[in-house]
């Protein structure tokens, strides 16, 4: 009975959302300077051919770079967001996400 309940309560919060990290933003902050400075600018405002990431909800920037993680293509510059995405962790995306959520608004 207990198993019951217990996948009961999993599948709630899997229909909730629920299940997101809500990520460190100090440890985002971090890895941002290290992964995305270069393309995303220190304002989320991109550069060049990198497109700004002002305004985007912690759920959507989870899942590009799970997305890139996995090499799914999404845009053009994808081949470039494998590479360096490509070993984060779950952890590392939720920070980052965080911190891309909540600094660029």
């Amino acid at each position: 009975m207990k198993l019951v309940q217990v996948i009961m309560v999993g599948a709630i919060f899997a229909l909730s959302g629920a299940e997101t990290q809500a990520g460190d933003v100090v440890s985002g902050e971090e890895r941002y300077k290290v992964n995305c400075v270069n393309c995303h600018g220190t304002t989320g405002k991109g550069m060049a051919s990198f497109p700004p990431i002002i305004g985007r909800d912690q759920e959507y920037i989870a899942e590009r770079l799970t997305q890139y993680r996995a090499k799914e293509m999404v845009g053009p510059n994808s081949a470039i967001m494998m590479s360096l995405v490509g070993e984060l962790s779950d952890e590392e995306i939720a920070n980052l996400s965080a911190y891309i959520s909540q600094t660029f608004q």
